[in-house]
């Protein structure tokens, strides 16, 4: 029993980045719990002042290795708003293509290669390469099929470069659009095992009722376009974005937090889930089903589970949005509306595999950016991250350190948190020197 212990995890492993977690159990009862994102600060937003537009989409695409695709097309969105700019529905739906590649890649990287581990007994997925062979190379195949569609939409997954502001710079392939169709139908097996792994799994039971923030549309499940929605608010319009996202600095982090309508909220699988379930195609809804995934969840453990069933969603919707495109026949015309730039503002909002992803950019009448704002998924979720930890360690305080500590590293892990991403923030003489586009000012909690 714990009744004494100070856990400290330097550097969190399987995720993407680094961050620590710390506890501090005295006499039975825990006196702190937090967990610190200590990566040095990054300057995407400082360094893309100056650029020319089309630099800027470029550039932003390094953000992330794993959600390229992500940060370019909130990139091209805002450029898009500031100039003006709108893409054909072909363009739009080749985008929302690429979306689903992304997410699909993102998601089978967590789900076998970061989480699994934690409920199967291993160090990593390859210790699995021995006695469970299937498992690895399933993982192995979907993984490649994601990386693929990316491919043969906007040339590469890892920082694409076919998606331009107004669309494409090439005529996509009819016959390659069809190979991937039929790939994506022989892997719906795949699919399937997943959710039987996962099904499997022993999930904790705790719950930590919150506020659930994700785009909203009316007709898809809104990876790629929407309104923004809270759980707690409703809908607001993505332009407008600075008046329910509030900035803050924590003395303990080198990425900025975030709240809402509450003092924290979460983005990213489960809250799309909840606040999306009625568009999710009907494989999804069943994978939904056999995990147990009722809507609402309140359960982060259970984001795990709502990846998996947005992976299903997107090799479902994947094919229904490639038979739309080879039905109507791609039309050269589309593939690129015409880019003029001027002096403007604009805000892209998209959904990237870990949530709700903002990039905002003021350029000048050449369209040379004078300013950039970047608001990352993971970075929104850390006070949900430290909220749910203060409620979920008290009920672990009877066991010995070492449990206590691998149970707080699953569900930091059931995040999946991308930590580079979202450090923005340096401090110099211990104030905060990022300053907010609008204000010019922190928001403090």
């Amino acid at each position: 029993m714990a009744r004494e212990a100070n856990i400290h995890v330097h550097h969190l492993t399987r995720v993407e980045g680094h961050g620590d977690i710390t506890a501090v159990i005295r006499d039975g009862e825990l006196e702190e719990v937090r967990f610190s994102v200590v990566e040095a600060p990054r300057f995407f937003e400082a360094f893309l002042r100056g650029r020319e537009f089309d630099e800027v989409a470029h550039l932003a695409s390094r953000i992330c290795g794993i959600c390229a695709v992500s940060h370019r097309a909130a990139a091209l969105k805002a450029i898009e708003s500031a100039f003006g700019v709108r893409p054909s529905d072909q363009s739009v739906l080749l985008r929302r293509l690429a979306f689903h590649g992304e997410v699909l890649s993102s998601h089978v990287l967590h789900l076998y290669f970061l989480a699994a581990p934690d409920f199967l007994g291993v160090p990593s997925l390859l210790h699995l390469a021995g006695r469970d062979r299937k498992t690895v190379r399933r993982a192995m195949r979907l993984k490649r099929l994601a990386y693929d569609l990316c491919r043969e939409v906007v040339g590469r997954h890892t920082h694409p470069v076919a998606m331009n502001a107004g669309g494409f710079p090439f005529v996509h392939d009819e016959a390659g659009l069809l190979r991937m169709k039929e790939r994506l139908i022989e892997a719906s097996e795949d699919i399937r095992e997943t959710v039987s792994l996962f099904r499997g799994f022993s999930v904790p039971s705790f719950e930590r009722e919150t506020e659930y923030v994700s785009l909203k549309h009316p007709e898809v499940y809104p990876f790629y376009e929407g309104d923004l929605f809270s759980s707690e608010s409703g809908a607001l319009e993505p332009g407008s974005y600075r008046e329910a996202v509030r900035e803050y600095v924590q003395p303990h982090s080198t990425a900025k937090y975030a709240r809402w309508s509450r003092s924290e909220y979460m983005v990213g699988a489960l809250s799309r889930v909840n606040n999306n379930r009625g568009l999710l195609r009907p494989v999804a809804l069943e994978a939904a089903d056999r995990l147990g995934l009722e809507g609402p969840c309140h359960n982060p453990f259970m984001n795990n589970a709502a990846q998996v069933v947005e992976c299903a969603h997107c090799m479902e919707e994947s094919v229904r949005i490639i038979e739309a495109l080879l039905e109507t026949g791609l039309r050269p015309e589309d593939e690129q509306a015409p880019v003029r730039p001027c002096a403007g503002r604009g805000v892209g909002a998209v959904e990237a595999p870990r949530g709700t992803l903002f990039h905002e950019y003021a350029f000048d009448d050449e369209g040379r950016c004078l300013e950039a704002n970047l608001v990352i998924p993971t970075a929104q979720n850390l006070g949900n991250i430290e909220a749910d930890l203060k409620a979920y360690t008290p009920g672990l305080v009877d066991r010995e350190a070492p449990v206590i500590e691998q149970a707080l590293e699953v569900l930091v892990r059931a995040y999946d948190p991308c930590i580079s991403c979202s450090t923005h923030v340096v401090r110099l003489d211990g104030k905060p020197s990022s300053r907010s586009m609008k204000s010019g000012k922190e928001d403090r909690p």
